[in-house]
């Protein structure tokens, strides 16, 4: 399987043809779903939904489908039975790849400001997308997407969360709103992420991809 690293919270994942897109949102480049067969969508922000980019997509390709929570489902019920509402502890199958959600609930951003839901998906046994939480799933991960940089989030709570999950390698994302400096500074300090297995963490820059 091809990981591929696409624009803040954005990858893609490939393997036998098919290809797989999470989170397409509005930092994640025009092209994001320009050869998808499925898409997931964790939450409904629009750094990980674009919803003119991802509508545009589903009417120009009558088979891409979507998986996501019912919260971001509802607005794209007009596509029918191409949208299917997922939530924690679900298996399915999308473009020939097996996924598990976990989770429920978006990491809170302050208490006057109210949690979304937020849908964490483990694609074939191998990578993990949280989306926008610190969910650890129950099932080892042996490649954790690791959320660097959030409104939601300190550096501290981000070294914790790796080590938590103890990946045999995590892939920065989320990382859309650093300048250089800031994209410096994330890279130094994930390198204390690793967990009691010693994984590896590093960031991908957007466009580059790895074979897992």
């Amino acid at each position: 399987m091809r990981l591929t690293k696409l624009g803040h919270a954005c990858v893609r994942l490939e393997k036998d043809g098919a290809a797989l897109v999470i989170d397409p949102g509005v930092f994640s480049g025009a092209d994001a779903l320009a050869v998808a067969d499925a898409v997931l969508i964790t939450h409904e922000h629009v750094d990980h939904v674009n919803d003119e980019l991802l509508r545009t997509a589903m009417t120009g390709n009558r088979d891409l489908e979507l998986w996501t929570n019912a919260a971001v489902a509802s607005q794209y019920a007009d596509f029918g039975g191409r949208v299917h509402t997922v939530a924690h502890g679900d298996v399915f199958g999308a473009a020939g790849f097996d996924v598990r959600v976990y989770g429920q609930d978006h990491a809170e951003v302050y208490r006057d400001i109210p949690i979304v839901a937020n849908t964490g998906f483990a694609v074939d046994g191998e990578v993990f997308h949280p989306g926008d939480a610190l969910t650890v799933p129950e099932d080892p991960v042996p490649t954790l997407l690791l959320p660097g940089n959030a409104p939601w989030l300190k550096m501290s709570e981000m070294i914790d969360y790796g080590r938590a999950v103890d990946p045999q390698r995590g892939y920065a994302i989320h990382d859309g709103l650093l300048n250089a400096n800031g994209l410096r500074l994330m890279e130094n300090l994930m390198t204390l992420a690793a967990g009691p297995s010693g994984g590896t963490f590093s960031r991908l820059k957007p466009g580059t991809s790895v074979e897992l």
